[in-house]
C-alpha cells in the first residue's frame, strides 16, 4: 500500500507528535516506511489506525509491552490469548481499586482528624505518616 501521509501529518492525525511516532518505532510498536532516495518517508493509514489502537489500549491501562503483545495477536485469530491477557489487566486493576479504596478511607479519617484540629495541636497527618515511618 502507498503512504501519502508524511510523518507530521501523521502525528497530527493520529492526535500524537512526531516523537511518539518515532519512539514507537523504536518500540516496534509500528513499522518504519522504506525512505526512497532522495525523499521523504509515507504513511498511511494503517499506521494512523495503528497508533490509535496503542493509545486506546494505553487508556485501558496496557503498558507498551503488553501492547506489543496484543498487536501480535491482532489478526483475529487468537482471542484467547487476548482474553488471557485482558483478564490478567482486569485482575492487576481490581487489585489497585481495591489498594485505592483502602488509601482513600484513610485519607477520610486523617484529612477529618486536620480539619478538627484547626492548628491546636501538631497536624495529625503529618504525625500519623511520621509514626508509620519509625
Amino acid at each position: 500500500m502507498t503512504g501519502s501521509l508524511t510523518i507530521g501529518t501523521l502525528a497530527k492525525q493520529a492526535a500524537v507528535n512526531v516523537e511518539t511516532i518515532r519512539f514507537y518505532q523504536r518500540r516496534r510498536l509500528l513499522d518504519e516506511p522504506d525512505k526512497p532516495p532522495g525523499g521523504i518517508r509515507r504513511y498511511t493509514q494503517t499506521h494512523a489506525r495503528r497508533i490509535r489502537f496503542i493509545k486506546e489500549a494505553q487508556k485501558l491501562g496496557f503498558g507498551l509491552d503488553e501492547v506489543a503483545d496484543l498487536l501480535a495477536l491482532e489478526d483475529g485469530r487468537h482471542c484467547r490469548e487476548v482474553e488471557e491477557i485482558a483478564g490478567h489487566k482486569l485482575a492487576v486493576v481490581r487489585e489497585r481499586m481495591t489498594q485505592l479504596s483502602k488509601i482513600e478511607k484513610l485519607l477520610v479519617v486523617l484529612v477529618g482528624r486536620c480539619h478538627g484540629n484547626s492548628g491546636k495541636v501538631r497536624c495529625p497527618l503529618i504525625a500519623s505518616l511520621e509514626s508509620a515511618t519509625a
